[in-house]
Order: structure tokens, then C-alpha cells, then sequence
């Protein structure tokens, strides 16, 4: 990546195929969504609710100093009860990822960060490709869950899902 260019690209693809997943899901219903898969996070709701806390962890709450965040109601996966509760946790960490966005510099992507739970050294571009790489990883696990299932998963390759 390395510019702030770049990294909105990939910040709107990531969003894009998360947004496919969540609506690929949500044809499914709440029942198929919340049923134990044995994945990583068993359910393909919690894997979701995943995805959004590692988007907030990273891009909300160590890039934007912004710590109550896991305090806040409505991330844990036992407080998703509803596709309007993950659709409502969504907007909320859209939102705080558009903040970072919007005041992006290339200065401030080469900035150092430092997560609690994350030893090393490390700036705020790693944690862009952090998050990504993640929700690519878990997206992996639903496509195959989806696939255990005989459901066609949505697409998520970079050229087809260029923003």
C-alpha cells in the first residue's frame, strides 16, 4: 500500500465483500446464521461479529485512541441477536473507520500504534493489512461453511470487487 490512496482502496474493498457476506448471510435467516458450524467462531453471525470487532479494535479504538469502545454495547457476539442488531453494530463501526478515513495522511499511516493485546512494533498501515488479512482469513472459513451447505458463496475477488 504505503499511500493514503491505497489504503482507502483497500478500506472500500473491504467493506464491499464484507457487506456481500453479511447480505449472503442474511438470505440464509437468522436460524442458518447463528447455527454452530464448528468454525473458528462457530456461528457465521459470530464470525461477522468478528470481523467488525477486529475493524474496531484496530481502526477505531488503538488507531483513534478510542478505548471505550469495548465497553460498548452491542459487539459481543452474545449481544447480536438480530440481523438489526449486526446491521446496527456495522453502521457503528463503519462510522468510526470513516473517521480515520477522512483525516487520513500519509504521515499519520507511517505513525506508530501499539495494541495491548499485540507485542512488536508496528505502524497504522500494518494495522490496515491486519484487519484485512483477517477478514480474508474468516471469510475463508464462512465460504467454506457455505460450501458445506451446497450455498454458493458471494464474490469475493479484489478485480471483481474493485471500489
Amino acid at each position: 500500500m504505503g499511500d493514503v490512496a491505497s489504503v482507502r482502496r483497500l478500506a472500500a474493498y473491504n467493506r464491499t465483500v464484507f457487506d456481500r457476506f453479511e447480505r449472503a448471510v442474511a438470505r440464509r435467516g437468522w436460524k442458518e446464521a447463528a447455527a454452530n458450524r464448528e468454525i473458528g467462531h462457530l456461528s457465521l453471525k459470530n464470525t461477522l461479529v468478528h470481523i467488525l470487532n477486529v475493524h474496531e479494535a484496530w481502526l477505531v479504538a488503538v488507531a483513534q485512541d478510542r478505548w471505550e469502545v469495548f465497553d460498548a454495547a452491542g459487539r459481543r457476539p452474545d449481544d447480536v441477536g438480530s440481523f438489526r442488531d449486526l446491521r446496527r453494530y456495522r453502521s457503528r463501526v463503519w462510522d468510526g473507520v470513516d473517521v480515520l478515513l477522512k483525516g487520513l495522511t500519509d504521515a499519520r499511516l507511517r505513525s506508530r500504534v501499539a495494541a495491548p493485546w499485540m507485542p512488536g512494533r508496528y505502524t497504522l498501515e500494518d494495522a490496515f493489512y491486519q484487519v484485512s488479512f483477517e477478514q480474508a482469513h474468516h471469510l475463508g472459513e464462512i465460504i467454506g461453511a457455505l460450501w458445506q451447505s451446497n450455498w454458493r458463496p458471494p464474490e469475493m475477488t479484489w478485480i471483481r470487487n474493485l471500489p
